[in-house]
């Protein structure tokens, strides 16, 4: 009676493995029939511009905000304000047009995101309808805020932007770039299309401001994953984020190893302390036969790349031994993935770099393999990312 016992859950593990391979492909091929039957495009007819709070967090290293801050107040738009949290940072050296960007030195460190945005929101000079949220290490188009309005027009309350590399000088910044373009790619443009919503990426995200405190206020989040709490808290209470591929972002990516390591601790146990929400917003999007709820929670529940991929090539040698029909299926299920994931990176305007960064993926997912290891202590490293951009660019 063991036997069959032991077979069973080896299948079932399989199964739960195996099926984050093929996703994006599925993901990807009802995309497309939905794409045979999609509506005319919204035309924005609204011209009058909405108040918005422009929250840039900043913790310990104030070198990149005169750039972040320049980008801003050049918007194609006017009613806004820009309410810069620094927190332990030293501000004396800041100078910014005071109409129109508003400093805040919490008299004691927050470090926390959550505990910054909510600074800025007892701070502001007046009841502001929208926030959005960008880190002080971004860029952002200045067409950003017209962009977030045409989902906010169209009755959306919680929106994430589309986020840029603003440097490839590294194998490892063109690889977090090319993540980054398969999670945009996936659980943002394609979720969102089949009637879910776009994860939330921690900045060039925009919310109803009131929507924002609503979900937040009685819920402080320490350390990293704010984002990961806030998406499930928005989903469960029915709504849906709007992804906005036009409004764009740039981000600084991880150059160095050492930043790679500890940013990724921090994002793999914010996986692992969130992720169960999945399980609970999955029930939720069944018994509601709710296609929002049920999609993301799918989404919630997927590990990080890494973990899956190598789990994948453990079942697959296993296999090789124990069962060669069932090898080919691994081998089969790894070579979607491949498809898949090409098909999130080929896409028109895609930097060369890119594309040759791509033979580093193995050391890439060592260094990850390195932060899932840290994530114990990850809590106890800083919130903030150090960017180093090394001269030499070759190599990892």
């Amino acid at each position: 009676m063991l036997y069959p016992f032991i077979i069973f859950l080896w299948t079932l593990l399989q199964i739960l493995i195996g099926y984050n391979l093929i996703l994006p492909l599925l993901l990807f091929f009802f995309y497309k029939i939905t794409g045979l039957f999609k509506k005319p495009a919204f035309v924005r007819t609204e011209v009058s511009e909405h108040d918005y709070a422009i929250i840039v967090t900043a913790y310990e290293q104030t070198e990149l905000l005169p750039a972040v801050i320049a980008s801003i107040l050049k918007l194609d738009y006017n009613n806004y304000l820009v309410y810069v949290v620094a927190d332990n940072c030293d501000v004396s050296a800041l100078q910014f047009d005071k109409d129109r960007v508003i400093i805040l030195r919490p008299p004691e460190v927050l470090a926390s995101n959550t505990g910054s945005h909510f600074y800025a929101i007892n701070h502001f000079k007046r009841q502001h309808e929208r926030l959005t949220i960008i880190d002080s290490d971004n860029l952002v188009d200045r067409n950003y805020l017209k962009a977030l309005d045409y989902w906010f027009d169209r009755d959306f309350h919680a929106v994430q932007g589309l986020r840029k590399a603003k440097n490839l000088d590294s194998t490892i910044a063109a690889l977090d770039a090319a993540r980054d373009m398969y999670y945009h790619f996936y659980d943002g443009k394609i979720l969102f299309r089949l009637g879910s919503s776009a994860t939330l990426s921690g900045s060039g995200m925009a919310f109803s401001s009131s929507l924002y405190i609503e979900a937040l206020k009685n819920n402080p989040i320490k350390g990293a994953g704010f984002d990961k709490f806030l998406q499930y808290v928005l989903v469960s209470k029915g709504y849906r984020i709007a992804f906005a591929e036009n409004a764009i972002v740039f981000d600084e990516k991880t150059s160095g190893t050492e930043q790679l390591v500890k940013q990724r601790s921090r994002w793999i146990n914010s996986w692992f302390r969130y992720f169960s929400n999945g399980f609970t917003l999955l029930r939720k999007g069944i018994s509601n036969t709710n296609l929002n709820q049920f999609l993301f929670s799918i989404i919630m529940l997927r590990p990080p790349l890494f973990i899956f991929l190598i789990l994948s090539l453990i079942c697959l040698l296993i296999n090789a031994f124990i069962s060669p029909a069932t090898a080919i299926i691994w081998l089969f299920s790894l070579i979607c993935f491949i498809t898949g994931f090409a098909l999130s990176i080929v896409q028109k305007g895609t930097d060369h770099r890119i594309y040759l960064a791509l033979s580093g993926i193995p050391r890439f997912i060592f260094f990850q393999i390195l932060s899932l290891l840290k994530i114990r202590s990850a809590n106890k490293i800083s919130i903030a990312t150090r960017h180093v951009h090394p001269k030499n660019t070759e190599g990892i």
